[in-house]
């Protein structure tokens, strides 16, 4: 009889905790559940150099990179980028701090911790963002706190 009561027991627990799991950030699939992902977008492709939103921001990629050969025999942003190539292809040779290694000492080549350029800087894709972005940059925080006749009284 102990034996039954036990057993039932755990079975009644084991239905209860059947309902699915579910992660917030896929939506309304449960999470053992395998989902399609998203179609990818047309990246923008215009070689027009974006406006960086704070100083150290990595510049973005202006142009597609699909098909780019990256990995540790070879990188073909550098056929452009490279200071050697870049006034020929004429592309933005990539920084001086590329060159460096991690005691600030110039190296003649790139330097391995920057040779993997897509974990910095990424391409553009004219998405519709998921959340609203509010940002703004320093600069323009200071011209709207200039601007207020309520701060113009007040000395630094």
């Amino acid at each position: 009889m102990a034996l039954m009561l036990c057993l039932g027991v755990v079975t009644a627990t084991g239905t209860a905790s059947a309902e699915p799991l579910y992660d917030k950030a896929r939506g309304t699939a449960p999470l053992l559940e395998t989902t399609k992902p998203p179609v990818l977008g047309n990246p923008i492709n215009d070689d027009v150099r974006r406006t960086r939103n704070y100083a150290q921001q990595p510049p973005v990629i202006p142009h597609r990179i699909d098909g780019y050969q990256v990995d540790k025999n070879f990188n073909k942003c550098m056929d452009c980028h490279s200071r050697t190539k870049a006034e020929v292809s004429q592309a933005i040779p990539v920084s001086i701090t590329h060159y460096q290694d991690r005691d600030g000492n110039t190296l003649a080549q790139i330097s391995t911790r920057r040779y993997f350029c897509v974990q910095c800087h990424v391409g553009q894709d004219n998405a519709t963002p998921f959340v609203r972005n509010t940002f703004q940059d320093v600069d323009s925080l200071l011209l709207k706190a200039l601007q207020n006749p309520a701060n113009a009284s007040k000395k630094p």
